[in-house]
């Protein structure tokens, strides 16, 4: 079948290629690929910034959304039959959604909302789930709160920001000024022009921020907390919990633990926790999330899409950083 690879950590576009045909297990779900979405984690995985961390073999297919229909599925899967449409962000170890098949463990799956498309569907796992585990599992975030969400108009920022809004938050974000009103509509209640106002010297009293830039903007954040808040980091650095959850050996452990150990001295100083995130596929908490966007609560922002043959485009749109929303590979 045809998928998009790369041959080694660091190829600057990856390319188009044939690749053998998926092998469900049991728990397996044999799916054929309509939509898949670009993250920036995609990115990430390509550069080799994961590579201690989660060693893909080569050649390795990128792609961690997918949206779809069944095709077969294993003898232990129960949830799902040939027919299905469905859509996953696909555990972290088995990614390769930029193919024309792919088998994903059915505990990842959820049946896609009836009232998106192909398309619509893929933009929403990954960066919705990512949303999800911050303000939910672990912010934990209530009614009347307030939470800081960066990049507004990023995939995570534009669901964030409405998942937030229906919890019952106050949400502030940043972004352009060409973004500002874009951002208000979503539903944010303060914006930041960050090519005009520094976040740091306009906002008090946080209860949350949930970061997805850069060492700078992780730093300035702790600014805006108040005693007990909790700063949410899903760009970085990683903690040594997360070592630990990933099955890392006690010595890469250690390793993992310094590079955050400055932010963390910090937010000790402040009175404030500090969490990295990287997110887990979880399709009961995706399933959460298809019935709050047939709700109406949620919806997916898209960008633009890309065909397949031009996925190698599509990365390069993201990895510019000025995508309003998801960006997406057709496979149909």
């Amino acid at each position: 079948m045809k998928a998009f690879l790369i041959d080694r950590y660091g190829q600057h576009r990856g390319r188009i290629g044939d690749v053998a045909e998926p092998a469900p297990g049991p728990d397996d779900v044999l799916i054929e690929v309509h939509a898949a979405s670009v993250n920036v984690l995609d990115s990430k995985i390509r550069r080799g910034e994961f590579k201690l961390i989660l060693p893909y073999a080569m050649p390795l297919v990128l792609g961690n959304d997918v949206a779809g229909v069944v095709i077969s599925t294993g003898a232990a899967v129960t949830a799902f039959k040939p027919g299905d449409e469905v859509y996953a962000r696909v555990p972290e170890q088995r990614i390769g959604t930029f193919a024309e098949r792919i088998a994903v463990d059915q505990h990842a799956l959820a049946l896609k909302p009836a009232n998106l498309n192909m398309e619509q569907a893929a933009a929403i796992p990954l960066v919705t789930l990512t949303a999800w585990q911050a303000l939910v599992d672990i912010a934990q975030l209530r009614a009347g709160q307030k939470v800081l969400i960066h990049a507004g108009s990023g995939g995570v920022g534009t669901v964030a920001i409405q998942l937030a809004k229906h919890l019952g938050a106050f949400v502030a974000t940043t972004t352009s000024t060409a973004n500002v009103e874009w951002v208000k509509a979503l539903g944010a209640d303060v914006v930041i022009d960050y090519k005009h106002q520094r976040f740091e010297d306009e906002l008090r009293g946080y209860d949350v921020v949930l970061n997805s830039l850069g060492s700078d903007v992780l730093e300035n954040s702790l600014k805006v907390l108040k005693p007990g808040g909790q700063l949410i980091s899903i760009s970085g650095p990683p903690t040594a919990e997360f070592a630990k959850a990933q099955g890392l050996a006690w010595p890469l452990r250690q390793v993992v633990r310094l590079l955050s150990l400055k932010i963390r001295r910090k937010a000790r100083r402040h009175n404030v926790s500090y969490s990295f995130l990287f997110m887990r596929a979880n399709g009961s908490q995706l399933r959460d999330i298809s019935a709050l966007i047939e709700a109406g609560k949620l919806a997916p922002v898209l960008d633009r899409s890309f065909a397949f043959e031009s996925t190698a485009e599509a990365l390069a749109h993201v990895e510019q950083g000025r995508a309003k929303g998801k960006v997406i590979v057709r496979m149909k």
